[in-house]
């Protein structure tokens, strides 16, 4: 026996009213555009282009747009649902091509959503560390996130006459006639509610104040030296070398290699510096580095600061054994190559004998385990 197909006329909730959806709509596309914004700046300072920026100073900007791209991120999970929620009922619109703008519409829908669920579901996996899937997260999350945000475009000119109309209407609540389930008020409070959930049980791996109450803050206070760990020396492969004795530090320059044993480097003049260390996968803390600076270390050795330097670590098979300062670091005092954290020694995951610590950079970019710095 079939089971009668509903009408898009049967559905009389409030939530399904176009106001609510244009409203939550209009909240999705806030977030939704932070998130991509903030996630392009990240992209293009891994991977940067010739004529692309990034500033040594404020030393917490990172810090700010990375917790922003996935606090706006985990925000944009309860509103997407709530706009499905508010718009499923158009499935059993007929006919189910009324027009050519009608396809453009559902087919833009469609990709859409297939795109922000799979943004937003492998972007809150990479915050949990967890990949359960086979390809290189970073470059499958930036095309998709091209694929999503020109969909939204697309559907917003699609529905821009129904979004005017419904957002310039002045509705009365109380003018409504009665129906089964939430008002419309009560149904954007209770999506309001459930995003401002997340983010409160998320944000405090970004935001201090909030750690006492972000249930899923789990990276921050934790780890050795009160640092979180992504990844352990055991992992990548460098326990031995770089507690060898035989370890030394080659700085190359146009005048040569100058090497340094750990010994030579903590006789040369050390700068302490509180410096946050921001993780792409959100989290973020402040610590007490101190270390060479690295502008007065390419002084020591023949270069000019202000030149961009590679920086090779002592992990091989890594996908960021190898990274490059660009020369507004290479210039900044506060740029570090950190001996210490948090007033001791570094511990052996935290990049000993020594790493990288440069204001306003990536967490993957703050190489650790450092055995060679080349003048480009």
């Amino acid at each position: 026996m079939k089971l009668p197909v509903p009408k898009e006329e049967q559905f009389t909730a409030p939530a399904h009213h176009e106001r609510v959806t244009s409203k939550i709509g209009l909240a999705l596309a806030v977030t939704f555009t932070t998130c991509f914004v903030t996630g392009l700046i990240s992209h293009l300072i891994q991977h940067p282009p010739e004529w692309f920026f990034w500033p040594s100073r404020p030393v917490w900007l990172y810090r700010v747009t990375q917790g922003l791209h996935v606090i706006s991120g985990v925000a944009s999970i309860p509103l997407l649902l709530a706009k499905l929620w508010s718009v499923y009922p158009k499935l059993f619109g007929r006919p189910l091509v009324r027009s050519l703008p009608h396809a453009l519409e559902r087919l833009s829908i469609l990709v859409l959503s297939g795109a922000a669920f799979f943004e937003l579901t492998t972007g809150l996996l990479n915050v949990a560390q967890n990949y359960p899937w086979g390809f290189y997260f970073p470059q499958v999350h930036y095309a998709v996130a091209w694929l999503a945000i020109g969909s939204i475009l697309v559907h917003v000119a699609v529905k821009l006459p129904v979004i005017r109309r419904a957002l310039s209407r002045t509705t009365v609540e109380e003018a409504e006639p009665p129906a089964a389930g939430l008002s419309r008020r009560g149904f954007l409070l209770t999506t309001g509610l459930a995003t401002g959930v997340a983010v409160v049980a998320t944000a405090g791996a970004t935001v201090p104040f909030l750690r006492g109450v972000s249930g899923l803050a789990w990276k921050t206070g934790k780890g050795t030296q009160n640092l979180p760990v992504n990844r352990t020396a055991a992992a990548a492969g460098v326990t031995q070398s770089a507690r060898a004795a035989a370890w030394r530090l080659s700085v190359v320059t146009p005048r040569g290699t100058t090497t340094f044993s750990l010994d030579q480097l903590r006789a040369l003049p050390q700068t302490t510096a509180e410096l946050p260390i921001a993780c792409v996968e959100g989290w973020s803390q402040s610590a007490a580095w101190r270390g060479v600076s690295l502008p007065a270390l390419l002084k020591a050795t023949g270069a000019q600061p202000g030149t961009a330097v590679r920086v090779s670590s002592l992990e091989r098979a890594g996908l960021y054994g190898v990274s490059v300062l660009p020369g507004e670091h290479t210039a900044d005092d506060l740029t570090l190559l950190a001996l210490e954290l948090n007033g001791e020694v570094l511990d052996i995951d935290h990049g000993f004998p020594c790493r990288i610590i440069a204001p306003n950079r990536p967490g993957v970019l703050q190489t650790k385990w450092v055995t060679k710095l080349e003048v480009l």
